[in-house]
């Protein structure tokens, strides 16, 4: 069984700057080599991310409208499509690199969520 202990307040806590790093680390990486996309993917999706949190409802969400279970769908698609996007872009390198690894990092962050009372009910 897979120890599931990311609580909805950990999450809260790593979005903030998981958000602020998709929009810093493809500059200071200088990604792109491989693709213009690999750069301003990183910083549109940071940016959403970002506003994502700003909007759901967690205890650092500002206006809590969205609710945290299309929080984590949202983070999942994320995820999976950042581990996918070097092969549908063609992407090599340090352009490759950091989607995979951010894929995964997403990913996992996901799967080890541990569901609250109330969403175990729904």
């Amino acid at each position: 069984m897979i120890p599931r202990f990311v609580t909805k307040t950990i999450h809260a806590y790593l979005d903030y700057p998981v958000a602020i790093s998709l929009v810093a680390l493809p500059f200071a990486l200088n990604l792109g080599s491989s693709h213009p996309a690999a750069l301003w993917l990183s910083v549109v999706t940071g940016l959403a991310a970002f506003i994502l949190t700003l909007l759901t409802d967690h205890h650092l969400g500002l206006i809590r409208v969205l609710p945290y279970r299309f929080h984590l769908a949202v983070d999942f698609a994320v995820g999976a499509i950042f581990a996918t996007i070097p092969f549908i872009l063609g992407l090599s390198g340090i352009d490759a690199i950091y989607y995979w690894v951010n894929g995964l990092a997403v990913l996992t962050v996901v799967s080890l969520h541990k569901p609250e009372e109330s969403m175990q009910l729904a």
